[in-house]
């Protein structure tokens, strides 16, 4: 059964192999996964005569499904009338997607 990388995947360049491999496996690189979105993927299939089918697609959606994590920098303490600064930049999204806001509420 073909395998390939998820960064060696072109588009319109063809991926065959030879029945019964009727698999492809899409081996995803960690550090260069494919990015969230819509793709579309066809298959043709061939007999032995030569004979080639009609394509059929199949199309799926790549999701970022895992929540970010929000982390606040803030100083322990600060002097009565000081101005002060507390900084979320050490917030991540390691489900694919980039921060795109920052909330900030006073609690109490």
């Amino acid at each position: 059964m073909p395998k390939i990388t998820s960064d060696n995947l072109k588009v319109n360049e063809p991926i065959e192999a030879a029945a019964p491999d009727a698999t492809l496996i899409i081996v995803v690189n960690p550090t260069n996964p494919l990015k969230v979105g819509s793709y579309t993927f066809q298959l043709e299939v061939l007999d032995d005569s030569g004979n080639r089918s009609k394509p059929v697609q199949a199309r799926l959606f790549i999701a970022d499904a895992e929540a970010p994590t929000a982390i606040i920098s803030a100083p322990r303490s600060v002097p009565f009338g000081t101005d002060f600064t507390l900084s979320g930049i050490e917030s991540s999204d390691v489900g694919g997607g980039t921060i795109a806001r920052y909330v900030w509420t006073l609690i109490q």
